[in-house]
């Protein structure tokens, strides 16, 4: 079975990021490989829902977590979507289905203290590595992109004479971050660097290799793990974490939600909201603190 009209819909129509579009397209290649292994059936237009909840039961006893197999579903349902809209189908196999469920984690942000530690106690030289690593920290918490946002990124997205940075997001939803002074200043350093690379490939793209090949998502991550395992204790440290310890801290120093969802390229306030547990807790500290009935 071809899914190349589903990938087109999904970029072209959906505008999703082609990262997604892969992952989506391997869930797919993998739920089609076990039908046919299990059923021995082909077409997924001829399954039905007790299949693939046998799928689901698979998933469990491989010991996958809820929250992979609720994405993994999604992406079939979406794809069965697809199916309906275009008449492949007659009927959503996962009309009636319900997620698994999945339990809440709070991701903790770095402290103000941790990331000053990263940034300003660490040694990180004036060689081309350690001037483009402190400059992801930099962008990472100063702009709260994200990883795949960064590794994106061109020379033209920056305008450095307005001190501004263009962001294209998800679903090809464009934004302006304002960018630091320090950061400008980073910047600049960085791309005199940048500038004695022989470029191997991608001349346009904004961070690179020291070979002079584009920048990719686990280096990247690599990055922030091992910085913050010398600044940090906490036992996730990754570009994520980095973007919420800068909505977090902006949120603590008394920053608007909607101006914090505009920097972040949320579609909704609710997504910005998963942020703001933090804040509470320092607010209720200044109002424990602060309020008259409190001392009685």
């Amino acid at each position: 079975m071809d899914f190349t009209s589903f990938s087109d819909y999904l970029l072209l129509e959906k505008k999703y990021s082609p990262l997604t579009v892969k992952a989506y397209l391997k869930d797919l290649e993998d739920f089609k490989g076990f039908i046919w292994r299990t059923y021995q059936t082909e077409p997924l237009t001829e399954v039905n829902y007790s299949q693939i909840r046998s799928w689901i039961v698979f998933l469990v006893e491989e010991r996958i977590s809820n929250r992979t197999i609720n994405r993994k579903v999604s992406a079939l349902s979406t794809y069965y979507k697809f199916l309906l809209k275009t008449g492949g189908i007659t009927q959503n196999p996962l009309a009636n289905h319900r997620a698994l469920k999945t339990s809440k984690t709070i991701q903790v942000p770095f402290s103000e203290s941790e990331v000053k530690m990263a940034l300003n106690d660490l040694n990180f030289g004036e060689d081309f590595e350690s001037v483009r690593n402190k400059l992801i920290i930099e962008l990472f918490y100063s702009t709260g992109i994200r990883r795949i946002e960064l590794v994106q990124l061109k020379l033209s997205n920056f305008d450095l004479a307005n001190k501004t940075l263009k962001v294209l997001g998800k679903r090809n939803k464009e934004r302006i971050i304002p960018l630091l002074k320090p950061v400008v200043h980073s910047i600049n350093s960085y791309l005199h660097l940048r500038n004695e690379l022989a470029l191997t490939e991608a001349p346009q793209t904004f961070f690179l290799t020291k070979k002079g090949g584009e920048i990719y998502e686990t280096l990247v991550y690599r990055i922030i793990n091992d910085y913050f395992s010398i600044a940090s204790s906490k036992v996730k440290k990754s570009p994520h974490i980095l973007r919420h310890s800068f909505a977090t801290h902006l949120l603590n120093q008394g920053a608007d939600l909607n101006a914090v969802k505009e920097l972040l390229g949320h579609s909704s306030l609710a997504a910005t909201q998963v942020y703001t547990h933090n804040s509470i807790a320092d607010l209720k500290k200044v109002h424990i603190n602060a309020h008259p009935r409190s001392k009685k």
